[in-house]
C-alpha cells in the first residue's frame, strides 16, 4: 500500500490550480501528434468537479459551431500545462448540468464580483 501512496504523491502537481464551479477557464492542453507536440487551448465553463487526490477531474463545457462540447480534464495530468481563470462564476449548485438544456444567453453564468 505504501508503494501506491508513494507513487501517487510523486505524480501530484505542487501547485494545483484553484478551480471553482462556474468559473470560465482557458486550459492549455498538450497534444502529441506522431513525433510533434503542440499546445491546444480549450476555453469554457466548469460545470462539474469529481474525485480527489490524484484522480481529481473537472468538466468544461463550451459551444463550438452551435454544438455543445464537453471535455473532462485531470487536474494533476502532465498534459494539462496551464489553467487560466478568465472570470469567476456566481453559482448555487455543485453541478451545473442544467446548462446543457439552456441556449444562448440563458446558458451564461453570472460573474462573481469580489
Amino acid at each position: 500500500m505504501d508503494l501506491i501512496k508513494a507513487f501517487t504523491n510523486e505524480q501530484l502537481k505542487e501547485t494545483a490550480p484553484v478551480l471553482n464551479i462556474g468559473d470560465t477557464v482557458r486550459i492549455h492542453n498538450k497534444i502529441v501528434e506522431g513525433t510533434r507536440e503542440r499546445i491546444q487551448m480549450f476555453e469554457g465553463t466548469i460545470i462539474a468537479k469529481h474525485g480527489g487526490g490524484i484522480s481529481e477531474t473537472f468538466t468544461v463545457r463550451r459551444i463550438s459551431y452551435g454544438v455543445g462540447v464537453e471535455k473532462t480534464f485531470p487536474v494533476h495530468s502532465p498534459n494539462v500545462v496551464k489553467v487560466d481563470i478568465i472570470r469567476s462564476g456566481k453559482v448555487r449548485r455543485a453541478k451545473l448540468y442544467y446548462i446543457r438544456k439552456k441556449v444562448g444567453k440563458a446558458s451564461k453564468v453570472k460573474e462573481q464580483i469580489l
